[in-house]
């Protein structure tokens, strides 16, 4: 990672995304892989794309795995349609999809509840053809609001993404700005103020933002931090983003959260595409 590797690394927790990374394996072999290559904390998109709500043997197996494996889930996603794949969410498509993520809401509580998982992610969703981008907002609020009061009764932050607009251009968040936007009318509504914002500094970097003002203004609104280094969603040091000077500014805003590890290894397997990190920065609680 540009920017002194081994100081700003010990600084941070990292955990590694099983849904980008490991995919070479089974995802029930992923927690110990990760496990393997040092890391004792992970985060997962929803694993099954086709069902927001699998059967309980499906459930059972993973959390063995990951009680197996003796890793953390620090994270993990509401169902979001096909992901990796078109779609981006569902929580603002109006109908079925819509209707699967109310569905999966109670699933991803009670799981995420079994393993001590603070942190569920919700994406937002395209804006569908025909259909009036209010009539997703509103849909979106009350999706979030559901998904919000559910997080608050297991202890959880409800975290709000932006995407990035090249890799997904009907993706209606695809800056800080609306993102947080959206964080604050959740919190208006839920009065909970468990709704944070997923500060993504690819997706960000790829809008053209400038990093350093977003961490400025939002680490105090910020749940979540993933990284992957641009161009190419590669490991840090594959791209030009000073992710270490990034990280470090996160870290003197009072960002003392989790950093997940969400890129792509390329045509190396996972696990040797974690050089860049000392393995005595992979294991963090």
């Amino acid at each position: 990672m540009p920017g002194s590797p081994s100081s700003t690394a010990a600084a941070q927790r990292f955990n590694v995304n099983l849904s980008i990374l490991f995919t070479e394996l089974p995802l029930l072999e992923r927690p110990a892989a990760a496990a393997a290559a040092g890391f004792t904390a992970v985060e997962l998109w929803w694993p099954w794309v086709d069902s927001p709500v699998p059967e309980r043997s499906e459930l059972d197996a993973l959390k063995r795995a990951i009680e197996d494996a003796g890793v953390q889930l620090t994270g993990l996603n509401f169902y979001a349609g096909q992901l990796p794949g078109p779609d981006r969410g569902s929580l603002s498509v109006p109908g079925a999809e819509a209707q699967r993520f109310r569905a999966n809401v109670d699933v991803v509580a009670e799981f995420a509840e079994s393993l001590g998982c603070e942190a569920l992610n919700a994406l937002y969703g395209n804006r569908v053809d025909g259909v009036d981008p209010a009539e997703q907002d509103t849909l979106a609020l009350e999706n979030l609001t559901l998904a919000a009061r559910a997080a608050r009764t297991i202890g959880a932050t409800l975290l709000i993404e932006a995407l990035n607009k090249p890799e997904s251009p009907r993706y209606p968040l695809v800056s800080a700005s609306a993102a947080v936007e959206i964080v604050d009318r959740v919190n208006e509504a839920t009065g909970l103020g468990n709704a944070r914002f997923l500060m993504d500094l690819y997706h960000l970097s790829m809008n053209g933002e400038d990093l350093p003002s977003v961490i400025d203004r939002y680490a105090s609104k910020t749940g979540h931090v993933q990284i992957a280094d641009n161009p190419g969603r590669g490991a840090p040091g594959t791209g030009s983003l000073p992710l270490a000077d990034l990280l470090g500014r996160l870290g003197k805003a009072g960002y003392q959260g989790w950093v997940g590890l969400e890129y792509k290894p390329g045509d190396r397997p996972s696990a040797a595409a974690f050089d860049w990190l000392p393995a005595e920065a992979r294991a963090a609680r």
